[in-house]
């Protein structure tokens, strides 16, 4: 009995000593400090900024305007006093906002201006901007989308140098881009320096799609002759646009671009490895900007949920009447390149359909490069015209509306097909009748070819 007890006794031990070895062993490897898993932490944080060494030896970490800017080009700042059109979006890859930025390395900021939804994002499309000063530093913050869209003499009396960094998303009625050729024509008006810090085109620099602006239909929600995606940067429209002479510059008026290093015209925002900061409450990841181009028009007639007010922004389209299994897969009949539509039943927290119960679709894109964006939302108005009678979406829609679907879309030709019983597909073909002209053109500005 004894000589049992103490074998069990000895494998006890045994298997206790091997235990904390073990245990040590992982923890030590598995489980480090709290202070370990900081410095691990950032330093992860620090390589994903600059290379990514994990999984391929070449991809390179893009860097925006911002930051080529802060390394290479401070001494262009040096000595003037600087004005900033910014919001959220406006940082480095480490989130370090650019006016913060810039101070620290000696820039003499002076002043901040505020497009639609504010400096810090916080307002709603179309709700007006006040003007007031930057919690953090005190900087006046003037509003450029309240009473004016412009700049006055007084807002720009005490700066040399204008500086426009904001994170766009490559869909003409995106108001960014009309704030900044706003903002490029009073820097020539009086005089200033103009500099326009690149950041990547969510969409690719590559994808062109929609039709072209007409001059009548020429507004704060698309302000220059462009296909409703234009398949460029902001630096490179910036060049475009005084180019152009599509607003009234002096001639001697020049844009700066300072370019991003790394960024290749086939990446989509995933691809440069800078983090993605909302560019407006319902642009919430970088894949939303496909989703706002697929859905943002047909949102204009407000006659469907297009996923605002729920959890997955301009994703869906529903109504409480849709049958969306019916819908489903009439539109996956079309077998639309690069996109599938899941049948879906949900219910919106706020907006026109709150707490009422929606069916429809939600749009998956399983290509981004092959899916033809701007062109879904015109294939469900189609499907939902053949599957649910007397359900035309293009007819008999308040004036107000049509009047803003006009703007957005940049023509009427769209509408005037659709009563001429055109179908989707020629009605595209329509709209790319003048891409190439614009493509040509668009060749002369292009900043990065690969």
């Amino acid at each position: 009995m004894k000589n049992k007890l103490k074998t069990h006794l000895i494998l006890y031990i045994t298997i206790s000593l091997i235990s904390i070895l073990f245990t040590n062993n992982w923890c030590s490897s598995k489980e480090p400090s709290a202070e370990d898993t900081l410095v691990k932490t950032n330093e992860k944080i620090h390589i994903t900024n600059v290379k990514d060494n994990t999984n391929n030896a070449n991809t390179t970490i893009v860097k925006t305007g911002l930051e080529v800017l802060l390394e290479d080009n401070i001494e262009l700042l040096k000595g003037k006093k600087v004005g900033i059109v910014t919001n959220p979006t406006g940082v480095t890859s480490g989130f370090v906002p650019n006016f913060i930025a810039l101070r620290e390395k000696g820039v003499n900021v002076t002043s901040l201006f505020a497009p639609e939804h504010g400096i810090y994002g916080e307002k709603k499309a179309g709700e007006e901007v006040e003007s007031y000063n930057e919690k953090q530093t005190g900087l006046p913050v003037y509003s450029l989308y309240g009473i004016t869209h412009s700049p006055s003499k007084k807002m720009l009396d005490e700066i040399d140098v204008i500086i426009y960094d904001i994170q766009d998303i490559g869909v003409r009625s995106y108001t960014y881009i009309s704030t900044m050729g706003i903002v490029m024509q009073a820097a020539s008006k009086y005089g200033k320096e103009m500099y326009v810090l690149d950041r990547p085109n969510p969409l690719t620099g590559n994808k062109i799609e929609g039709p072209i602006l007409e001059k009548k239909y020429e507004s704060f929600v698309g302000k220059y002759p462009i296909p409703y995606i234009y398949g460029m940067t902001c630096g490179e429209l910036a060049k475009m646009i005084v180019g152009e002479k599509w607003l009234k510059f002096k001639e001697e008026f020049e844009v700066n671009v300072i370019p991003m290093r790394g960024w290749k015209r086939d990446m989509v925002f995933d691809d440069t490895h800078l983090p993605w900061v909302p560019t407006s409450p319902h642009i919430p990841t970088a894949e939303t900007p496909a989703y706002y181009a697929a859905t943002g028009i047909l949102g204009e007639l407000e006659t469907m949920n297009i996923g605002v007010g729920y959890t997955m922004p301009f994703q869906l389209v529903g109504n409480t009447w849709i049958d969306g299994i019916k819908l489903a897969n009439e539109l996956n009949s079309y077998k639309l390149e690069g996109v599938y539509f899941r049948p879906i039943f949900y219910q919106p927290y706020y907006f026109g359909y709150k707490n009422k119960i929606c069916s429809g679709v939600h749009i998956y894109f399983t290509d981004i490069y092959k899916a033809n964006l701007t062109a879904v939302q015109f294939y469900v108005i189609s499907a939902i015209k053949k599957t649910h009678e007397n359900k035309d979406l293009l007819k008999n829609i308040p004036k107000n509306n049509i009047n803003m679907f006009h703007k957005i879309v940049g023509t009427d030709k769209i509408e005037k097909e659709w009563n001429d019983n055109k179908s989707v597909d020629e009605i595209i073909t329509s709209w790319n009748s003048d891409i190439e002209d614009f493509k040509k053109i668009r060749d002369k500005y292009l900043i990065y070819k690969d």
